[in-house]
């Protein structure tokens, strides 16, 4: 079947999560990579410990939890000023570069595109707005309508159900590799964006296709 539509994860495969690297650098210098890196591990932990143990928090919180972790853990000192200033970036992520014009020439070719991302309503539309990609979507899908964190199956149901096109006729496209393998576990067509060239992990399941940037995809789908 061919694929109907397109759905992205967002952060880490459309918006670029460590564009956060240069306000942490300015509050503390020589640290912005590292707590960067930190502060995007202890969220994606947090997310799947709490669905785990059932307790969600939409993702606003978490994020705002892992950053007092990761501050806490690099003994930074951190105050209602500096976390109100690195939440506010979480609403102005750069775009990979290549993102909006392979975007924009998907939505020739593609009759659906949406996004289906772990991000709280109250992170990603402004997000998708500030970046003039609200009119690119027909949907921007949210795991906090159902409660529980990507990869649990009844995420990826979201966008099928939304988007009234069965699974199979699904591109997902993620540069997380355990996002794109929760995908294909449902059965989606899956498109990973291996931007630093790691290997696939071992969870039984593979990506349809490997890509190295967005911009790549158009020319794989032809």
């Amino acid at each position: 079947m061919d694929t109907q539509a397109l759905v992205f994860d967002a952060y880490g495969t459309l918006f670029d999560v460590h564009a956060v690297v240069q306000r942490c650098e300015s509050f503390w210098p020589g640290q912005g990579e590292a707590l960067s890196r930190l502060w995007r591990a202890k969220q994606l932990e947090y997310s799947w410990q709490r669905s785990l143990m059932q307790r969600y928090a939409p993702f606003s919180q978490v994020t705002r939890e892992a950053l007092a972790y990761a501050c806490e853990a690099l003994r930074l000192p951190l105050d209602e000023a500096r976390i109100a200033a690195l939440m506010d970036e979480y609403l102005a992520l750069a775009p990979y570069p290549d993102v909006p014009d392979a975007l924009a020439a998907l939505r020739k070719d593609v009759s659906k595109l949406a996004i289906l991302t772990n991000g709280s309503p109250d992170m990603i539309g402004p997000l998708v707005a500030r970046r003039g990609f609200a009119a690119l979507f027909d949907a921007v899908l949210s795991v906090d309508e159902l409660r529980v964190y990507k990869p649990d199956p009844r995420v990826y149901a979201l966008a099928t159900q939304t988007l009234a096109t069965p699974p199979e006729a699904i591109g997902f496209v993620s540069s997380n590799g355990w996002d794109a393998l929760g995908a294909k576990s449902y059965g989606f067509k899956v498109w990973w964006i291996n931007r630093a060239a790691a290997p696939v992990d071992r969870l039984g399941f593979r990506p349809d296709g490997i890509v190295a940037s967005l911009g790549e995809l158009r020319a794989k789908l032809a």
